[in-house]
């Protein structure tokens, strides 16, 4: 390996660090109550290497966003070329959601349980273009195809997907949030009791 792959591999390897620390951060500490400098503490660098990576942290906060979906859309879309059965399909990638959420707990809680900060333009996480809305858009797919296949009852598709998806962030958030000392009856079998249950109230 070259000096100049080397250096960019290095460049990726410390941009990651930094989201990391921002995520984990955001979610201890409050959006509020945390500093580029106190970012900087937690990795160990001075605040000017952060600036040369992030403008602030409301683009630090954004990036982790993005990052969070971009890597959930491609296990999703992977998952959504899969050939075979339209309900296994979808039944496939509420696992991987939920799976997904519990691997990447730091960055699932800042991307989808924490509130908007003031000074953020809300609207734009909405647009259909948005990482957020692409993968929601996924999800809706999968119902589509599940419906057109007759497996679905013929009801309001957005409805399902909504409703799905409720599902699994609910069962997602319960598991990171509680994860010391309550007593679940397994995690793996409350995930599949849970989206087995999801898609037989939509199921014909």
């Amino acid at each position: 390996m070259g000096l100049k792959e080397r250096k960019a591999r290095q460049k990726k390897f410390l941009r990651q660090e930094i989201l990391d620390a921002a995520s984990e951060l955001f979610v201890e500490e409050g959006y509020e109550n945390v500093s580029m400098r106190r970012i900087a503490e937690k990795i160990e660098y001075s605040p000017t290497t952060i600036y040369i990576y992030f403008r602030d942290k409301a683009e630090l906060l954004e990036q982790v966003c993005q990052e969070t979906f971009s890597r959930l859309n491609v296990i999703l879309t992977r998952l959504s070329e899969q050939p075979g059965d339209p309900v296994e399909r979808l039944k496939r990638g509420l696992t991987a959601y939920v799976r997904f959420g519990l691997e990447n707990p730091h960055h699932y809680r800042a991307t989808f349980m924490m509130p908007i900060p003031e000074g953020f333009d809300k609207e734009k996480y909405h647009r259909p273009d948005s990482p957020g809305m692409l993968a929601f858009d996924i999800l809706r797919r999968n119902v589509y195809e599940c419906i057109n296949a007759s497996k679905f009852r013929n009801v309001d598709p957005e409805l399902i997907s909504q409703t799905l998806w409720a599902g699994v962030h609910g069962v997602t958030a319960l598991l990171i949030t509680f994860d010391d000392g309550f007593p679940w009856v397994g995690q793996d079998q409350l995930i599949h009791s849970t989206i087995d249950t999801l898609l037989a109230g939509v199921a014909k």
